[in-house]
């Protein structure tokens, strides 16, 4: 049988998601946890694999196994060995034609920015971080240039290795609380560092050092060197993918609740 899980983790002590020989990694951990639990090898495949340092509220990862066990079983025996950053929210049956990646409609991130002179320190490691002021009209100006399917090259890691640059940007909303801005993302895919790439140069125009129209220049040049440097990772979480209604599959976890 095909088993469905969500599961939340903070990045920031891991080498990203994929498997990796350091076995630093969260798929690393999640398997090795399953394994336990089942007392045999279990491999998962995730809705999307998210870098060193980048943080999971809802992560969704599917396996085959001959175990038959309720779905708050595969919760609470894979939480029991697994470390308390990392945390399996709910688990579900789902038919075998169901896959985490392939079946997967769309993609949604957010950044959780900090606006202060001083640096982060209780929320260190969770917030990406801008010593000056940030101009949010003008974010959103660029941001909208962003808009729609595009050629996406300018935004994309040297290593990446997805077939085609070319993504469909459905969303970015840009808003503000207190100190702190909060920048959310869909698309049908992204690419590797494409956020963070995005991400570095949608703070550049608010800091004042480029025009928000400088971002069309940037996409058209199809050239990572046209853009800003990449952003940190820290603030950077995957919010899940999103399915068709007929899976049944739940759309967030509680760990939601933890962004502003």
């Amino acid at each position: 049988m095909r088993i469905a899980l969500g599961l939340s983790y903070l990045g920031t002590p891991y080498q990203g998601w994929q498997s990796q020989p350091s076995g630093q990694t969260v798929q690393d951990r999640l398997e090795a946890a399953l394994g336990q639990f089942a007392t045999v090898p279990v491999a998962t495949l995730c809705a999307g694999r998210t870098d060193a340092g980048v943080h999971g509220l809802m992560q969704v990862v599917h396996f085959d196994t001959d175990l038959r066990r309720e779905p708050f079983s595969w919760v609470r025996g894979t939480n029991r060995y697994l470390p308390p950053d990392i945390a399996v929210q709910w688990a579900q049956p789902v038919p075998p034609e169901f896959h985490a990646r392939a079946s997967a409609l769309a993609r949604r991130y957010a950044y959780l920015l900090l606006e202060s002179p001083v640096r982060p320190s209780l929320d260190a490691g969770r917030v990406g971080w801008s010593c000056r002021p940030l101009d949010g009209t003008a974010m959103r100006r660029a941001a909208d240039l962003l808009i729609g399917e595009h050629d996406f090259t300018s935004f994309r890691a040297s290593a990446c290795q997805a077939l085609s640059p070319v993504k469909h940007l459905q969303r970015v909303d840009i808003q503000r609380r207190g100190a702190y801005w909060r920048f959310d993302f869909e698309a049908n895919a992204f690419l590797h560092h494409m956020i963070r790439n995005l991400m570095g140069c949608l703070v550049a125009v608010g800091q004042g050092l480029q025009p928000p129209e400088w971002i069309s220049t940037v996409l058209a040049a199809r050239s990572r060197d046209a853009a800003a440097p990449t952003f940190s990772p820290d603030g950077l979480y995957f919010l899940g993918p999103r399915y068709d209604a007929r899976w049944g599959l739940p759309e967030r976890t509680s760990a939601y609740d933890w962004l502003p």
